[in-house]
């Protein structure tokens, strides 16, 4: 039986194509690909018809900030709100951070999130405009079948697991580093994280349920944003107040950003 098991799992993988880097993190995180393709489903089947066109206009050629739920985060947006910044970028929000910008009454124009951040929060950002970009996985299968058919608004769908007409892998696998592929995808003028401290302290913004798997997921998300940088023609920039060093992300202050912008 188990032989049978081995046997169907390899021919599964073989059929599916799997990139070399899903299955590392297959290895690493000890992940569900079942659930991935079961997850990867569900969403798809919850979509309408997938357009691109809002996401590169709006992002094509123009500034981003991408927050993400660190413990800087609270720190970030202040600064950001004190410089005006909010006025001049195209916001981001990483999952949960989009409660953080709905503390300060600034709806952000894309949340990518798996569902995993504040719920009611999502919900409102993308009853405001906020377009939302949902991620399909094998631990958030519940809440794409709760969540999913209350967004009223723009919603896009993104998978870890084979691209479909309605899914999309712009790479990426933690939320704050799906946020930096999918914007580079459409070519902005820069790129400035914010709230990305990629240490052993949970933001108050993050969801924590797996405390195991979250240092891990972190390590991954800054070598995956580290590896974008070195081989993205798009100009990275840190203005997290603590945390990590990113290689290949040039850490300015936000008074020299605001000279830049």
């Amino acid at each position: 039986m188990a032989f049978i098991s081995i046997s169907f799992k390899l021919i599964y993988l073989t059929a599916l194509h799997w990139t070399t880097e899903y299955l590392d993190r297959v290895r690493e995180l000890d992940l569900n690909i079942a659930g991935d393709a079961k997850a990867s489903r569900i969403l798809e089947s919850l979509l309408g018809e997938s357009d691109l066109g809002d996401l590169s206009r709006l992002i094509s050629g123009y500034p981003v900030l991408i927050c993400g739920c660190g413990p800087s985060l609270e720190n970030d947006l202040h600064k950001i709100v004190e410089h005006r910044l909010h006025e001049r970028f195209v916001l981001v929000a990483v999952d949960g951070a989009v409660k953080g910008f709905l503390d300060y009454r600034i709806v952000p124009h894309i949340n990518v999130t798996d569902l995993d951040g504040d719920v009611n929060s999502i919900l409102r950002a993308n009853s405001y405009g906020c377009i939302t970009v949902v991620h399909a996985h094998g631990d958030n299968i519940d809440s794409l079948s709760s969540v999913v058919p209350h967004l009223e608004g723009r919603v896009l769908g993104t998978t870890q697991h084979r691209p479909t007409p309605k899914l999309h892998n712009f790479g990426g696998f933690t939320d704050g580093d799906r946020a930096c592929y999918l914007v580079d995808h459409f070519k902005p003028s820069f790129i400035v994280l914010a709230g990305m401290d990629f240490g052993s302290v949970v933001g108050v913004y993050s969801h924590s349920y797996n405390q195991i798997k979250k240092p891990r997921k972190l390590r991954i998300g800054k070598k995956l944003i580290q590896e974008l940088a070195s081989k993205s023609p798009t100009r990275f920039f840190n203005v997290t107040s603590s945390g990590e060093h990113i290689e290949g992300v040039r850490h300015i202050s936000f008074e020299k950003l605001s000279y830049l912008i």
